[in-house]
């Protein structure tokens, strides 16, 4: 059962409601998330009725009634949302029961949920213990839609963490982070410092797909964000690299941009762990703007002097 209004802490409530705004959402409605499609295909099927009893039936008042009914249905009307929900197919990857529109809906969960998940990231030990705790927990609404749980790739005792927003489709799939276009500029990127895989730990704020690759939601971030944060504590980097608004914003704790951000070096501080920290843009935005990768080179430049200068080289 959702949670109202009254049970969800007001600070994730304030963070969804400026989320909506960000995303240009000015109006409400409906209570619940309608399924167009499977709305389409039965009007399809409405019409194709009412052709058949139109060409078979003589037009008597009873005809006409049922065709002032059906008409009901018609593209001019949609059903309540209770009747779209109980419609609706069954989604793939869902599970029984549970309709695409219950399966899409941004679900704040209750302070209680927040407090687990800060719970368990807090009792991992190791990193394997900490994944396997991702893999049990069921409070964020996004792993009911994702194919896989998007750990980590690389080496976990690398001098390097770098911490990118969240899967695409390709990682989703494979279960790893940055195995797209994204991570193949990224692995080109890593090799023009002489980093790779092998010297260089890699993961994301949020360890699910959100569906179609939208921005994680601000209470997603919070949700995930113990378990990252107890992430960067266990594998514990000489210094993290922020890819892209979400990483940085989120684990710096500020409202700055990624691009006011960028080429300064800065904390990562959670409890009595503090890192140096690198923001600099995502992979994934530099295939969409390739004139900003000479910010970036910049950028990694910075960190090839630094691991050098930490390591006496």
């Amino acid at each position: 059962m959702a949670d109202t209004a009254s049970d969800i802490p007001p600070q994730a409530l304030a963070a969804l409601l400026g989320f909506y705004a960000e995303s240009g959402v000015d109006g409400v409605c409906e209570e619940v998330a309608i399924d167009r499609f499977a709305q389409s295909a039965e009007m399809a099927q409405s019409r194709k009725q009412n052709a058949s009893r139109n060409t078979q039936a003589p037009v008597t008042a009873g005809a006409f009634g049922e065709q002032s009914r059906s008409a009901s249905d018609g593209p001019g009307s949609r059903p309540s949302p209770a009747m779209a929900a109980q419609r609706a197919p069954a989604a793939s990857g869902a599970s029984a029961g549970t309709t695409p529109a219950q399966a899409s809906q941004l679900t704040v969960p209750g302070e209680a949920v927040f407090k687990d998940a800060r719970a368990l990231a807090e009792s991992a030990s190791t990193i394997d213990e900490l994944r396997a705790a991702l893999e049990g927990f069921g409070g964020c609404n996004l792993r009911h839609s994702a194919k896989s749980l998007v750990f980590a790739d690389g080496n976990p005792e690398a001098e390097v963490m770098f911490i990118g927003e969240a899967p695409g489709r390709e990682e989703d799939l494979q279960g790893t982070p940055f195995v797209g276009r994204a991570g193949q500029l990224l692995d080109r990127m890593l090799a023009a410092i002489g980093l790779n895989r092998q010297t260089a730990y890699i993961t994301n704020m949020i360890p699910w797909r959100p569906p179609g690759n939208r921005t994680p939601a601000p209470h997603e971030i919070e949700l995930c964000r113990p378990f990252i944060e107890r992430h960067v504590t266990l594998a514990a980097p000489k210094i993290v690299v922020m890819l892209g608004n979400v990483a940085t914003k989120s684990l710096l704790n500020t409202d700055k941009g990624i691009l006011s951000l960028r080429g300064d070096w800065m904390e990562y501080t959670s409890g009595t762990t503090s890192i140096p920290a690198m923001p600099t843009l995502h992979p994934a935005y530099l295939l969409r703007n390739p004139a900003q990768k000479r910010l970036v080179w910049a950028d990694l430049l910075s960190l090839q002097q630094r691991l050098e200068d930490m390591n006496g080289t």
